[in-house]
């Protein structure tokens, strides 16, 4: 079983054309699942619908509280790109569990999307990674400890390099 803990982020974003701005609307996972006919048990929870820029220390110790208290071992959170590294450094050291944060640069909505490639990606990774919290975006595996996001190339690169 996996769990999914969504917290908000573009990929659940809506555009409403009338004020000509996005707002975060509940998560698509099971929509996206659906059309996908992913054929594994998961449950998803709505932790908070937030834009990640928005999240505050507090926030993020809720999110830890609830990848804390959730039994299952493979867990997924859906979460914006622009302070993802921030939440996957306040998730290290749960221990017996696998913790993927997944976000998208475009909203799932959307015909030109990131959203269903990179959450597939986090869905693989989270079911053959060891315990730990990673990052899953553009088709590669981050660790949150040296992880920077690249806002001019729109995806994510090791601090190392």
């Amino acid at each position: 079983m996996i769990k999914i803990l969504s917290t908000g982020g573009t990929i659940d974003k809506i555009y409403f054309d009338a004020k000509s701005e996005f707002q975060i609307g509940e998560p698509l996972i099971d929509e996206i699942f659906s059309e996908s006919y992913v054929a594994l048990a998961y449950s998803v929870e709505s932790v908070m619908r937030k834009d990640s820029l928005d999240l505050t220390t507090a926030d993020r110790a809720v999110i830890r509280a609830h990848v804390e208290a959730t039994s299952e071992q493979h867990i997924i959170v859906t979460h914006g790109t622009d302070t993802m590294v921030e939440t996957g450094k306040a998730l290290a050291n749960i221990p017996d569990k696998t913790i993927v944060l997944v976000g998208a640069m475009q909203p799932a909505r959307l015909r030109r999307t990131d959203a269903i490639f990179n959450i597939g990606f986090a869905v693989a990774a989270v079911q053959t990674l060891p315990t730990g919290v990673y990052i899953a975006m553009n088709g590669k595996i981050f660790d949150p400890q040296t992880t920077v996001k690249n806002v001019a190339e729109n995806r994510f690169e090791s601090s190392l390099s």
